[in-house]
């Protein structure tokens, strides 16, 4: 999925990182103009504006910048996207690489950093270094910026298996005692940042905070790049401001059907499965989704029909969560391929009496207790999915479903 969507209503409004300048070095010039990467008021800007981190954590990009220091820092651009259900990344490197690379040169010369990386998909990487090679010719960039290619795996691109990548080692999670920004990539101070944050740093150290805070929610500033999927009639990337309300993200931009959607699946398959009565008015940020237990993530929203069974589809991303560890540790070895064959179980109908129980049991066991995270956000999603969907528990177990009586041409058969 490589779409551009945006509501004719709010376009201009909302058009800021997606230029549609792609490699075009000239183009890039001619909308953003030149940037002063140096400016020692730069930093100071980026706090002020409230931008968050678009990677999924929500951290201060401001604050992170600020707090990496040390020797001989390093910067590295996060573009891995391992997420099956988003795709904002590798549209953002196709369609504004330039404004990703000046946040990247921007950050660096910040902390006096010579060494930059671009961290990326495989199938991206040639023609990135090409951009990057022209931008070092024309004398673009004040440092040289090193492209990374990612494995492609859900993992490949949490924070410490990006620094084992740029190490030259396997994408995987590794354990880390010390902030990052302390000691990373070789023991230097690190700064990662998600390449849609870098973006939006170029477009702040052009235009200032007050520009920024301008769009979006006085909490959470801006605009946000989000992937729309699932059952809508316009599924793709579209850049919004933060806070806008899920139903009209879904009406105005995916074009969905608000009576013909049964759930939101916000986050992707570490995220969490809201219900479509949950929707009107709910606004996509971390403020407003935090008390339902739920966050934009990386800004993931898949829509599932009325016609779908969301156990079914929790089922199918828990045994690709398993299948997609790294491994290393108990819960992930060992407890996400139980959870995994448990909720298939409680999807299929077959498990019996107690089938839900060990499903909890399982989930509570992953739970906090493997190297990383990635335990946490499987066992986040079914939990979410066993209260999303618990009308469908009982059903499952006769055969049928809530979403074939929704829907009477869908044959829903688990047994």
């Amino acid at each position: 999925m490589t779409t551009v969507t945006t509501s004719p209503s709010t376009s201009q409004q909302c058009i800021r990182i997606l230029s549609g300048a792609g490699a075009d070095l000239t183009r890039h010039h001619t909308v953003y103009g030149r940037l002063r990467h140096d400016d020692p008021t730069v930093i100071r800007s980026i706090v002020d504006s409230g931008l968050l981190g678009r990677g999924g954590a929500g951290f201060p990009a401001g604050t992170k910048l600020a707090n990496t220091r040390g020797r001989r820092p390093v910067v590295v651009a996060n573009g891995a996207e391992g997420e099956p259900l988003s795709s904002k990344d590798e549209v953002l490197l196709t369609n504004s690489p330039h404004l990703v690379l000046d946040g990247l040169a921007t950050a660096a010369a910040q902390l006096g950093s010579n060494e930059a990386y671009l961290y990326v998909p495989s199938h991206l990487a040639t023609w990135l270094r090409r951009i990057v090679d022209d931008r070092r010719a024309t004398q673009w960039d004040p440092i040289e910026v090193t492209v990374v290619e990612s494995s492609g795996h859900f993992v490949s691109g949490e924070k410490t298996a990006v620094l084992s990548a740029v190490e030259g080692k396997l994408a995987l999670p590794r354990d880390q005692r010390a902030s990052v920004s302390i000691s990373g990539v070789r023991g230097r101070p690190t700064l990662i940042h998600n390449v849609e944050t870098l973006a939006h740093i170029a477009t702040i150290a052009r235009y200032g905070a007050s520009w920024f805070r301008s769009t979006g929610a006085p909490d959470e500033p801006g605009t946000m790049l989000v992937t729309l999927s699932g059952a809508v009639s316009r599924p793709g990337v579209a850049e919004v401001p933060v806070g806008i309300s899920l139903d009209r993200l879904l009406i105005d931009y995916a074009g969905a059907r608000l009576e013909r959607t049964r759930a939101v699946l916000m986050g992707g398959f570490h995220g969490t499965w809201l219900r479509g009565a949950e929707l009107p008015n709910l606004g996509l940020s971390h403020s407003a989704l935090a008390p339902l237990g739920a966050s934009p993530g990386a800004g993931v929203v898949h829509v599932l029909g009325t016609s779908e069974c969301g156990l079914e589809s929790t089922a199918r991303a828990v045994r690709f969560l398993a299948d997609e560890s790294a491994g290393q540790c108990g819960p992930c070895l060992n407890g996400l391929p139980r959870l995994a064959v448990a909720i298939t179980d409680v999807a299929r109908g077959r498990a019996g009496a107690g089938a839900v129980e060990l499903v909890h049991r399982y989930a509570n066991l992953v739970d906090g207790r493997g190297a990383r995270h990635h335990p946490d956000g499987t066992a986040r999603l079914v939990r979410s999915a066993l209260t999303a969907f618990a009308g469908d528990i009982r059903l499952h177990g006769s055969g049928t479903c809530e979403a074939s009586e929704a829907d009477t041409t869908t044959k829903v058969d688990f047994r």
